[in-house]
């Protein structure tokens, strides 16, 4: 297995080559080798038979588990209050919605009318089973798509051009060029429409006013009005800025991640700094809030909670931390280590670049692992939960094809994966639902694309739904990698004379910053 791992590690590298602006003749020469590469890989994985994974979930892995020293023993009543699992819906049905105008219906997946766990599963994965969408291409960005969000109809994007940009979904139009960053686009956040009204009468703007903040390897945060793409406040971080997030406590806060592992708190309505936290050791790759708790993840592999006190000097107070040695992220694969994560209750679902989904218990350190690939030769970029529902991406090192994994919550049982002809890698992920209740989902890397869900009896479909066994099972408790996700080699890829370009390539900020 050390010649995959080896073809694995380079597919990786030249992958993220790709996505530079500029490429050396050298680097030229090794992004030309791709197709060698994978075709031999192909041959390795079918002849030794790796594509039935030695991590599918529910496979005996010892059951070991880590208890690892918290930062703060304590457990506080009220955030274990906020934290507890959503139940499930007693009732779960496809529900029938009339699209507005049209009369069209579509179909929901929704859970199951039955108190039987098998039988919510089961009419759920048949409702996903029968999803329609129609993906439609947003044109505009000349560069890569790092990050994405949406409000009512519009989609907002920023890449690594400098450029935000503002889209009307319905008719798939641009609206605004948000021009002003003199650096790549690394983040974005739209704070609740309650505080949005607060700062607008602060800044005498319309009362119904929505306002989106972008953060910036320039080393600033920006504030902008979504009805006329006006830059309504700047703040200059004094370090490049890789994650943000909005935290709806209080009058409210920005939060911001930097490359070099700092979180700073900004106040809403003056965006004067609160506090600043040396809080990892490297970059913040990913920032999300969840009511009063904040949670960030960096490159090093750890993972902080945080709680956001809107009284006191300091608002943010350390819960617990949990580090690489813990969550088996430790250098992330190989394109510098990136890290995104998304929490509900007590779990924090981690995707690091591997084949597999990191599942964290952040009160007690469990770490479990879900298989989200049928053969450690796919790479998880990114991990997303819609009502009742985990999304995975994933991109498949061997053939470039790229997918969408659905899992059920809480259970994190295999539903379906999605996929389409030349659908590109998944960098990031929104999703939000329609006024008739149907899904509406935005991905962006190298291009910007919006899925809609189609009514049942729609004839035209751009994605293919497919039931793929070997994900099947129960979340696999595990301490460890195991040995098919491991990069580790003694080839010659660990000899910096070797490959300085490529390993200088993959661990950068920059990098790491377009990658979040």
């Amino acid at each position: 297995m050390g010649e995959v791992r080896k073809l694995q590690k380079k597919l990786r590298q030249i992958e993220d080559l790709e996505i530079k602006a500029d490429l050396t003749p050298e680097e030229r020469v090794k992004v030309s080798k791709k197709v060698e590469l994978r075709t031999r890989l192909a041959e390795l994985l079918h002849h030794s038979g790796s594509q039935q994974t030695q991590c599918i979930v529910g496979e005996e892995e010892g059951n070991m588990k880590r208890q690892v020293s918290c930062v703060c023993g304590r457990r506080e009543e009220g955030a274990e209050a906020c934290l507890a699992d959503p139940p499930m819906a007693k009732a779960a049905r496809e529900d029938e919605v009339k699209d507005e105008g049209r009369g069209e219906t579509h179909h929901l997946p929704a859970t199951a009318a039955s108190t039987d766990p098998d039988a919510e599963f089961r009419a759920l994965k048949a409702s996903w089973e029968k999803v329609k969408f129609r993906l439609r291409t947003l044109e505009g960005h000349s560069d890569i798509i790092t990050c994405v969000a949406a409000v009512d109809n519009f989609v907002i994007s920023g890449s690594r051009d400098t450029t935000v940009k503002v889209w009307h979904v319905p008719t798939a139009t641009e609206q605004h060029n948000l021009g002003g960053h003199r650096g790549g686009v690394t983040c974005l956040s739209v704070p609740p429409a309650e505080y949005c009204r607060r700062l607008a009468t602060v800044l005498r703007l319309a009362d119904g006013e929505r306002l989106v903040l972008s953060g910036s390897a320039d080393c600033c945060m920006r504030t902008w009005t979504l009805s006329s793409g006006q830059c309504v406040r700047s703040v200059y971080t004094f370090n490049a800025v890789a994650s943000l997030c909005f935290v709806a406590e209080g009058e409210g806060y920005a939060v911001t991640g930097s490359d070099a592992g700092k979180l700073q708190v900004w106040g809403w309505r003056d965006q004067e700094n609160c506090q600043s936290v040396n809080a990892h050791s490297d970059a913040v790759d990913a920032l999300q809030s969840q009511g009063p708790l904040l949670f960030s993840g960096s490159t090093d592999g750890s993972i902080c909670v945080w709680e956001m006190q809107h009284q006191g000097a300091e608002p943010l107070r350390p819960l617990r931390r949990w580090g690489p040695e813990v969550t088996c992220c430790v250098g992330g694969g190989d394109v510098g280590g990136r890290l995104r994560l998304s929490a509900r209750g007590d779990r924090v679902f981690l995707a690091c670049g591997r084949a597999t989904i990191r599942v964290l218990d952040w009160q007690t350190g469990t770490v479990r692992r879900l298989t989200n690939h049928s053969s450690t030769a796919g790479v998880t970029d990114c991990v997303n939960q819609i009502p009742g529902v985990l999304s995975g991406s994933c991109f498949d090192l061997t053939t470039g094809e790229s997918t969408l994994n659905l899992f059920s919550l809480p259970e994190c049982r295999y539903l379906i994966s999605l996929s389409s002809s030349d659908l590109p890698r998944i960098f990031c992920f929104a999703a939000w639902l329609t006024p008739s209740g149907g899904h509406r989902w935005v991905t962006g890397g190298r291009e910007l694309i919006v899925w809609e869900q189609l009514p049942d009896n729609a004839k035209r479909v751009d994605v293919s739904v497919r039931c793929d066994s070997r994900l099947d099972g129960l979340l696999a408790d595990s301490d460890r990698d195991s040995s098919e996700e491991s990069e580790t080699d003694d080839g010659e890829d660990h000899n910096p004379k070797h490959s300085s370009d490529t390993e200088e390539a993959a661990g950068s900020s920059w990098l790491r910053c377009v990658l979040q």
